[in-house]
């Protein structure tokens, strides 16, 4: 499967922005889907993610109550609300899906798949 990340771009603190994660070559149905960002001089990093079936979502403690993944099988694509960006936010956002239905989430090794990444940029 290839996934593409798209929906970045440069929002004021306080915005919000919609990130998707398109795929091809093969459904996403059966793919537990995540999303991981990369900031400057940092390691990447576990945002969130979403159940197969999505009926389980889990997020890293930074964006909980903001940020909200859900899946769209029917369009073979994954989005990522985000609200209430803040600075710290900004970063190169990666989606990431693999097969194994009861992964380590937050680990990116658990996945198989990447897109490319699309920038977030949050000034203050």
């Amino acid at each position: 499967v290839q996934l593409q990340a798209s929906g970045g771009g440069l929002v004021q603190a306080g915005g919000s922005l919609r990130l998707s994660c398109a795929a091809s070559g093969r459904t996403l149905s059966s793919y537990v889907m995540g999303w991981f960002r990369q900031a400057p001089g940092k390691e990447r990093e576990f945002v969130a993610a979403i159940s197969w079936s999505g009926g389980s979502t889990y997020y890293a403690d930074s964006v909980k109550g903001r940020f909200t993944i859900s899946r769209d099988n029917a369009k073979n694509t994954v989005s990522l609300q985000m609200n209430s960006l803040k600075p710290e936010d900004t970063a190169v956002y990666y989606c990431a899906g693999t097969l194994n239905r009861y992964p380590h989430y937050m680990n990116e090794f658990s996945y198989d798949y990447w897109g490319r990444g699309t920038q977030v940029t949050v000034s203050s």
